[in-house]
């Protein structure tokens, strides 16, 4: 199975930029690259942050968009959102309690997609209601699970970031450790950057988003750092006995080199390009 992974696509009022960039012809541009190399795919998961400032009208012309899109869509949201405008405009998105929340059987497994905004802060929540939506969850059904969340459920350990990561993470982490065996991979947003570790033993991975990007500075204490590295999206290549995630900077300008052949035989001093 393939899956597409968008994250923080930030949509705002046409002709505006974020950091010199416009979100909104970036994110076309993601979903033609990805659709065009990759239409193939499953499914295709965009881990919040889908307006920047939770405007109505974006979710509007998000849910007009998606709707053209060949392959099925799901959403989380993240804290640039806005949890009752979304919901105005997808209610079918709402769980029991009244969060973005859902699952879908696909061919690699169930999925879950999980809600951690939480009101008037950029940190993430993850309270009692949620965490026993997703215990439950886990607990009714085999596996495997993917999950998609917006908050990183790890530390980054760079200060300012985790000053708004998910502050529930313990909660969460012991959620999943429950669990863990059925569970394949975390996939989350938020922090516009490439992360890869595990959370209660899970592997867990993050990517930039489609449109401004961060860098990892430690010595910057007080500040988010950012950076013009290239807009990118991923790709997860899922099989009964492996994972594979890349990420594609589908904004990169630069030239590609072509190296020469795999072929062992063919790399030598003088048909190698260095």
């Amino acid at each position: 199975m393939k899956l597409i992974h968008m994250s923080d696509i930030h949509l705002t009022t046409p002709g505006h930029t974020i950091g010199g960039r416009d979100p909104n012809a970036n994110f076309e541009r993601a979903l033609a690259h990805a659709l065009a190399d990759h239409g193939d795919a499953e499914l295709l998961v965009i881990t919040g942050d889908l307006s920047d400032w939770g405007d109505r009208a974006d979710y509007e012309r998000l849910k007009a968009r998606i709707a053209d899109v060949p392959i099925p869509v799901r959403l989380c949201i993240g804290n640039h959102d806005d949890r009752a405008r979304f919901l105005e405009v997808f209610p079918e998105a709402r769980d029991e309690n009244g969060f973005v929340q859902g699952a879908l059987d696909t061919r690699a497994g169930r999925c879950l997609f999980l809600d951690t905004w939480a009101p008037n802060t950029h940190a993430g929540g993850f309270c009692a209601k949620r965490a026993a939506w997703l215990d439950a969850r886990l607990a009714e059904h085999p596996g495997p699970f993917f999950l998609f969340m917006h908050h990183n459920p790890i530390p980054t350990h760079l200060v300012p970031m985790d000053k708004i990561r998910l502050l529930d993470d313990a909660t969460f982490r012991e959620v999943v450790g429950r669990h863990a065996r059925k569970v394949r991979h975390i996939f989350f947003g938020h922090c516009h950057m490439p992360l890869a570790g595990s959370t209660a033993g899970v592997p867990t991975t993050s990517l930039r988003g489609t449109n401004h990007a961060s860098i990892a500075v430690f010595a910057e204490k007080d500040l988010l750092s950012a950076s013009d590295l290239p807009e990118a999206y991923g790709v997860a290549f899922i099989a009964p006995d492996y994972v594979t995630v890349h990420m594609i900077e589908f904004g990169y300008q630069g030239p590609v080199r072509v190296e020469g052949s795999p072929d062992y035989a063919l790399w030598n001093r003088e048909t190698m390009r260095r």
